[in-house]
Formats: structure tokens, C-alpha cells, sequence
């Protein structure tokens, strides 16, 4: 099921796209801030934002200008009451993927995201491609030069992760509240074991290295 992410203030508007959205085949999660929404992207991954333009605090495009420098393949559609062509330019300036005025139709949102899914492939070909090494989420699969790697899928949803968000440090708490869940009792050295098993699975890539944040966690770091 593709996973939409809803960046809107108003928190009406934001309910009412969010159930819409969820009602028509999608799983949408609401934020009213940038800082919720930044927030919840580092915790979990999304195919596609919707995102407001007058935020308080962090606005939409500064909003988009951020997901863009962590990701640059993730969709962004700004539904917005600015009309004009300033905020337009803008928008489209820092890899914004479509942009729609208020009041919207939603039957309309529903085709625009449809469109945008299309062209991405996001909705057929859900995949991180880092060098020689291909990490496909939907068949849960890992090949390197051409030849599958075993992995659990803890350790596929780890690596995932880190290869999705580049150069983003993760706490070990993050990875363990994400991939043992918030309740577990086991320790962070876990994550910790389950880095190294990582690393000697994908040893012979020199595409990128998972590098240790002293007393914090780990990153992906691609090797440019």
C-alpha cells in the first residue's frame, strides 16, 4: 500500500485528506508541523508528501528544500492557497514534483497522486539502487554484483533505512524502537550485533559503509 504523508496546519483540512486518502486505497499519516513531519520521515518511510505552504514555523518550502537534501527521489506535492507565480517558481525551483490551489477536489488529488506514482515508478518499483548493490522492498531482497544476499528481514529493514535517509545519523534507541518495537526489553547492543552482521554481509560493496556515531548510532555514508 503506498504511504502518503500529509503536511497540514489545519488540522480540519489535514483529517479530512488523511480519510479520504485512507478510504481510497492509500495509508496516509497527518502532521501539523514540519517538525512533527520531519520527525516522523526519520522513523518511517513514506512514497509520497503532500505539504501546505504557509506553516508556521518551518514553511512548505523550506520544508521541501530539507526532504530534497535527504532525499531526492520521494515525491512532493504542494496543495496550498498560494496562487502565485513567485511561489510556484519556488516550489518547482527545489524539485517540488506538482502543485495544486485551494479549495481542491479530492478526486482530483486522488488522480494527480496516481500520476506523480506513475511516473516515479514508486508505486511498481519500490528499490534502492547504491552502486552494485540493489535492495528490493517488496520481494524483501538484497543483490550485490548480481547475487542475493540472505538477510533477515530486521536486517533488510535496517539497511534500508539507512540507505534511504544518506549521511542521517540514527540513534541505536531509533533502530531498536523502530525494529523491535517501543516495548521490547532488549538491549540496545542488539542493534549493535545486528550492524555487524550487516557489515559482513555487504563487506565486498564500495559503493558505501555504514559508519558508527561515536556514543550515538549509525549512518550510511555513500561514497561519492
Amino acid at each position: 500500500m503506498v504511504k502518503v504523508l500529509v503536511v497540514e496546519d489545519d488540522q480540519n483540512f489535514n483529517r479530512i485528506v488523511c480519510n479520504y486518502l485512507n478510504a481510497n486505497n492509500f495509508q496516509a499519516t497527518g502532521c501539523i508541523s514540519a517538525q512533527e513531519a520531519y520527525e516522523t520521515l526519520y522513523n518511517e518511510l513514506f512514497d509520497l508528501i503532500i505539504t501546505d505552504v504557509m506553516m508556521p514555523g518551518v514553511d512548505g518550502i523550506e520544508f521541501a528544500k530539507t526532504v530534497r537534501q535527504i532525499n531526492e527521489q520521494i515525491p512532493i506535492l504542494f496543495v496550498t492557497a498560494k496562487d502565485d507565480l513567485k511561489t510556484k517558481e519556488a516550489g518547482f525551483r527545489i524539485g517540488i514534483d506538482d502543485y495544486m490551489v485551494k479549495p481542491i477536489d479530492l478526486e482530483e488529488l486522488k488522480m494527480r497522486i496516481n500520476a506523480i506514482l506513475r511516473r516515479s515508478n514508486i508505486a511498481q518499483d519500490k528499490k534502492i539502487v547504491v552502486g552494485e548493490l540493489v535492495m528490493d522492498s517488496e520481494a524483501l531482497s538484497v543483490q550485490l554484483r548480481g547475487k542475493e544476499i540472505a538477510m533477515t528481514v530486521r536486517e533488510f529493514n535496517i539497511l534500508y533505512k539507512l540507505l534511504s535517509y544518506p549521511n542521517h545519523a540514527f540513534s541505536r534507541a531509533q533502530l531498536l524502537d523502530e525494529f523491535w518495537g517501543v516495548d521490547t526489553t532488549t538491549s540496545l547492543r542488539s542493534v549493535d550485533v545486528y550492524i555487524t552482521k550487516i557489515r559482513e554481509k555487504i563487506h565486498e560493496t564500495e559503493a558505501f559503509k555504514i559508519q558508527t556515531i561515536h556514543d550515538l548510532g549509525y549512518k550510511a555514508v555513500i561514497n561519492e
